[in-house]
């Protein structure tokens, strides 16, 4: 595997021009980049498998234990370790070859789901069991995640950036359709036992494809490497929260979508008892909203990926007001066929609004600061989870579904139109970072 030598050399950061496809085609611009093309395949395959393993998990603690409760420990223990360790996780990206992290994250992300196929396999599974893997899990993403955004951008440069961006968001929503529909059939036929051993076997094209990567075509800047690797972490911690602070940009884009992902983006933890209590279509009518929340997330994924605009401020805050209004309409219908046509477009304001936070953060931000950064956006996104749920499912116990959403989509609002008031210092160093130098 290559590293980064010891003459601290500037790799390529203009790789052969490629002529931009027109048309439909356009679609998939950021997939002419060989070192990109060969890490999105391997995610579209192991994606559904990710998300294969998720439904079984989830069936199978409910087989071990019927509880509702444990389900959710868990769950709060695969994504604890994100809130707590994802700002290292970007330290770590930042001091290392990005690619060599990614190989051993993805490496030990199969082992967990193969040891978990064994276990169910043998018949000695056992709660704990779970709950120790999972754990490991949570682990091996608070550094698999923020090294993963930040890799994007070296593989493609910032030209095609928000392509694969929303490429890389087409394939996640186009797994969360897949992978849960074959993983439910596979239940129904099998058990879950070959779900976990499908996942693990999964990993495999995304293993080959990183050790396929070519680095000396990547995008980066390489002696800044060299230079975080002799600073120590809190040092480096401290840098990447200075350069936040002082960058309206990011600063902006950390705030909102911190607020709209703890209140509003765990919405879909009440999904179950909107589709029971609120409109009473059980559990047939709660796949279809699922599914509908997926396909308008996809559109939404594949809509930006044609655009391929460079980001800006204003039209994510668009999205983010848009969607938290949408969500509230949501809450308050009691047709279902309503219902259908709203959470679709949820889904689709959801991943417009998310996808140019992660294009715009990853654009503003120099290299050697990127992974540190989006370790902070790791955090405030996905790390939320746990407190998000815990708070969503409290509300929902208390006041009911309907009211917890209507709650949760206020809150988010109220920030997503401060943004948008406070909204001009962002955007102007959003277009001075498309006129210096990254570094």
């Amino acid at each position: 595997m290559q590293t980064l030598s010891g003459k601290q050399r500037t790799v390529s950061v203009a790789a052969e021009k490629v002529a931009q496809p027109r048309g439909f085609l356009r679609t998939f611009s950021a997939l002419r980049h060989r070192n990109f093309s060969l890490f999105w395949w391997g995610q579209l395959i192991s994606l559904i498998g990710t998300w294969m393993q998720s439904i079984g998990q989830t069936w199978l603690v409910l087989e071990l234990t019927h509880s509702a409760w444990l389900l959710g420990v868990v769950g709060a223990l695969q994504f604890l370790p994100i809130l707590l360790f994802a700002l290292f996780g970007g330290v770590v990206a930042d001091k290392f070859p990005k690619r060599n992290i990614l190989v051993f994250t993805q490496s030990f992300s199969m082992l967990q789901a193969a040891a978990l196929w064994l276990l169910v396999f043998t018949h000695t599974v056992q709660l704990w069991h779970v709950m120790v893997l999972a754990l490991l899990l949570g682990l091996t993403n608070s550094l698999d995640m923020p090294t993963r955004q930040a890799f994007v951008v070296e593989m493609v440069g910032r030209e095609d950036l928000p392509n694969a961006v929303a490429l890389n968001s087409s394939i996640f929503n186009m797994a969360r359709i897949v992978g849960p529909g074959i993983g439910g059939l596979l239940i129904a036929g099998l058990g879950v036992a070959p779900l976990f051993l499908l996942n693990a076997i999964s990993f495999i094209p995304v293993i080959i494809g990183l050790l396929l990567i070519d680095a000396t075509k990547l995008h980066a800047v390489a002696s800044h490497v060299l230079i975080e690797q002799k600073q120590g972490t809190f040092r480096s911690l401290r840098e990447g929260f200075v350069y936040i602070r002082q960058t309206p940009a990011v600063l902006m884009i950390i705030v909102v979508i911190g607020i709209v992902s703890l209140f509003c983006i765990n919405f879909n933890v009440t999904l179950p008892l909107v589709a029971t209590e609120v409109l009473n279509v059980g559990a047939a009518g709660f796949g279809f909203i699922s599914s509908a929340f997926g396909v308008g997330a996809l559109i939404s994924a594949l809509w930006l990926a044609w655009q391929n605009k460079r980001p800006h401020i204003s039209p994510m805050l668009f999205w983010s007001i848009v969607f938290c209004v949408l969500l509230i309409a949501f809450a308050l219908v009691r047709i279902y066929y309503v219902s259908l046509v709203l959470i679709a477009l949820v889904g689709f304001t959801q991943i417009a609004f998310s996808a140019l936070a992660n294009t715009a953060l990853q654009t503003v931000t120099p290299d050697h600061l990127r992974g540190r950064v989006m370790g902070v956006y790791m955090l405030v996104f996905t790390g939320s989870t746990p407190i998000g749920n815990l708070l969503t499912g409290a509300l929902a116990h208390w006041y009911g579904v309907s009211i917890a959403l209507i709650v949760c989509a206020v809150l988010s609002l109220i920030a997503s139109v401060i943004g948008w008031v406070l909204r001009a210092p962002a955007e102007k160093s959003v277009v001075q970072s498309s006129i210096l130098p990254a570094d």
